[in-house]
């Protein structure tokens, strides 16, 4: 199974991702990671984007050939760039979560120093323009400073359903 966590920079979505890899025993692809790794300063350009999103879809490819599950930590932000991974997938068992938080929370939590993402309120304002609201059946989750229990909970919950099953929740 493929597993997209979506959302915005400080929505929470690394912090919800990396524990549900855990959870479930998935390998965990984190974007800020691949960026790091391929780019020694980093600026968030179009040219950046689609190269971290390319190597995650290489990594995705050998995820499925090896038959593991994969949990992919991205913005994910546009149609287009969820279509190639839904492409890709074919008839794997490909999920989305999206992860979202109030702009308050989220002004606050970017002013933290974070391991991986340098991303601060400007990224997540120019990313939120960009945004494409996703067209694909997704479980959307709400992230407060306090709920990571009861989001993995619906996460799995909602895993466990067969495909046909899925709608948006």
């Amino acid at each position: 199974m493929i597993i997209i966590v979506s959302g915005l920079p400080g929505s929470g979505k690394s912090y919800f991702a990396s524990r549900l890899s855990r959870l479930i025993h998935a390998d965990y692809i984190n974007s800020d990671r691949i960026r790091k790794s391929l780019f020694p300063t980093r600026s968030y350009s179009e040219k950046e984007k689609s190269s971290v999103y390319d190597e995650m879809l290489k990594l995705m490819r050998q995820a499925i050939v090896q038959n593991k599950d994969l949990v992919l930590d991205a913005t994910f932000y546009a149609n287009d760039i969820r279509k190639r991974f839904t492409d890709e997938a074919k008839d794997g068992d490909i999920v989305f979560i999206e992860i979202v938080a109030e702009e308050a929370v989220i002004k606050e939590r970017l002013k933290q120093k974070r391991v991986d993402s340098e991303a601060d309120f400007e990224v997540y304002k120019l990313i939120k323009e960009q945004w494409e609201p996703l067209q694909e059946h997704q479980l959307k989750l709400v992230s407060s400073d306090n709920n990571i229990e009861d989001m993995l909970h619906k996460a799995v919950d909602y895993l466990k359903l067969r495909n046909d099953k899925r709608t948006d929740c």
